[in-house]
């Protein structure tokens, strides 16, 4: 299966102790933090690309533009979904979003790059 725009996923998340901004010291109020917002992003976006990359082949974190708009408390559910907008070559851009039962709670892009695993890898400092 080839990459094409379109792919797309959806993953969910109940915001537990572990997910807030306490957790990741990136606040002292216990709601979802912003990185665990993101990262279930990208959870979503690698997931559109499931079986659609070359063998060989995965996706890295490029560059993100990411607003978060609204808080969530510790036992609420969140959605993120990921779309793929653009293919450049070996960059793609994802629009992606967050919501919960009450509406937007973040959204932004996501652009990951397409290498090659063994290759990336062996350049990891």
């Amino acid at each position: 299966m080839a990459l094409r725009t379109g792919l797309s996923a959806r993953v969910e998340l109940r915001v537990t102790d572990d997910d807030t901004a306490e957790a990741f010291h990136a606040g002292d109020v216990p709601v979802l933090a912003t990185p665990r917002l993101l990262a279930l992003c990208e959870e979503a976006s690698c997931l559109a690309l499931e079986g659609h990359l070359p063998e060989g082949s995965t996706s890295v974190g490029k560059r993100v533009q990411f607003d978060h708009l609204v808080p969530v408390g510790v036992g609420s559910d969140v959605q993120a979904e990921a779309s793929l907008d653009r293919i450049q070559g070996r960059r793609l851009t994802f629009t992606v979003s967050v919501s919960d039962g009450s509406g937007l709670v973040a959204a932004g892009k996501v652009s990951r790059v397409v290498v090659d695993r063994d290759t990336f890898l062996a350049n990891a400092r």
